[in-house]
């Protein structure tokens, strides 16, 4: 064969070697990544961020984040308002407080904090009042001139009814505030938000309301309060900025679960979901519709960022105006009128006898899932705030991995 011929020949093998490796290389670089992760996270909420930044940040793992709704933040997730340039969060006011010095310095890494002392009105009879009560609620709903708390006290004494060991949250407020306060608040306000009497739920709903005997406005006696200086999603954004962290949102964990492998894995969901396959009755949850109405060339439309709204005469529970959080600026105004119902995402567990016992039930199952943790207050059946539910997921980072050091 000529040489020029067999030079042909090789340079065509050559090049038919070469596009061969190339093409193996592209697919190699194409393949989609391992589905194999260190830990696995339901659910991008407070529990489930908390969780994730710890693992990837301490111990170097990598961590897979699914999450159901089309973003990240759970509800605290907030965004500015198309209309109004106002930022507000899409499932209801989070107002940030904590006595808990572990959380407060933990929530430092990831955003500048504003302080910031919530106060809370209730319109009752006509009248903005001061929600928890305190003198001057009790001032201006019964025209009295309490000055001091020894007053305050003993107004309330001749109010409450004695009742040593309250069953249910009608027997908790009335051994508390009195049947008046009870007529006027609290019972028709329960009656909206649990679509049930005072009487038909647990003590502990009415339990959590303090009753003050100073002029003390403020919702929250914790000593750190504040507002994140730019938002709630920025401070998700950083915490799941590792990139030892895959965050799959738009994904319904049960719908992929068998496409990847996990070391361990942290459910945040609802208890009863994750036990779906049992056919057990589900727990019982309420819900809220958000409503949203923009009044435009109106600096506020009420006098405090929430007004309670007791009364059976409108059926929404409250009003929440945004731009008075953080000193917002707009030449407009938005509302949120916030009606309870049952359908929807899940907010508050119903703390009646039924519910406890089935939640239980689910509880006692979750000791036989090996390698399946249960973080946060849906898989609790628990109310949580903001900083329990930090807390709730630090503390069982602790357990799983005891004597793992802080770093930083």
């Amino acid at each position: 064969m000529p040489r020029l011929q067999k030079k042909i020949i090789a340079l065509i093998v050559l090049v038919f070697i070469l596009a061969v490796v190339n093409i193996i290389m592209i697919k190699q670089r194409t393949l989609p990544p391992s589905n194999h992760y260190d830990v696995c996270v339901v659910g991008a909420g407070l529990s489930g961020s908390v969780i994730a930044e710890r693992y990837s940040t301490l111990l170097h793992k990598t961590v897979l984040v699914v999450e159901k709704r089309p973003h990240i933040g759970g509800n605290c997730y907030d965004y500015t308002d198309p209309d109004t340039g106002i930022r507000v969060n899409l499932y209801g006011a989070h107002l940030f407080h904590t006595k808990y010095p572990r959380v407060w310095e933990y929530v430092q890494k990831f955003s500048d904090w504003t302080p910031y002392e919530h106060q809370v009105l209730a319109f009752v009879d006509g009248k903005h009042v001061p929600v928890p009560v305190n003198i001057r609620t009790v001032n201006e709903l019964f025209g009295l001139n309490i000055e001091t708390s020894e007053q305050m006290d003993e107004w309330l004494a001749n109010e409450q009814v004695p009742i040593d060991d309250p069953r249910n949250s009608e027997e908790m407020s009335l051994s508390r505030v009195g049947k008046r306060l009870y007529e006027k608040m609290f019972k028709p306000y329960t009656i909206k938000q649990w679509d049930k009497t005072p009487a038909e739920l647990g003590p502990e709903v009415m339990a959590r309301i303090p009753v003050r005997n100073n002029f003390d406005g403020r919702y929250f006696s914790d000593p750190h309060q504040a507002l994140p200086t730019n938002g709630y999603t920025e401070i998700f954004e950083r915490m799941l900025s590792n990139p030892l962290i895959t965050v799959r949102v738009n994904t319904d964990y049960f719908d992929v679960r068998d496409s990847f492998t996990c070391g361990r894995t942290y459910f945040s969901g609802p208890i009863d979901r994750y036990f779906a396959h049992l056919g057990w009755p589900k727990l019982e949850y309420r819900s809220i519709d958000f409503e949203r109405k923009v009044v435009r060339n109106t600096e506020f439309f009420q006098p405090m960022s929430v007004v309670n709204h007791p009364s059976l005469d409108v059926n929404f529970t409250r009003i929440v105006e945004y731009k008075h959080l953080l000193d917002q600026k707009s030449e407009h105004t938005v509302l949120f009128y916030e009606r309870s119902k049952d359908d929807g995402d899940p907010y508050y567990p119903v703390p009646n006898p039924e519910n406890k016992e089935l939640f239980a039930k689910y509880q006692e199952m979750t000791k036989k899932e090996k390698g399946v943790t249960f973080v946060g207050r849906l898989a609790n059946y628990k109310y949580f705030n903001m900083d329990e539910s930090i807390l709730n997921a630090l503390e069982l980072f602790d357990k799983d991995n005891p004597g793992v050091a802080e770093e930083g």
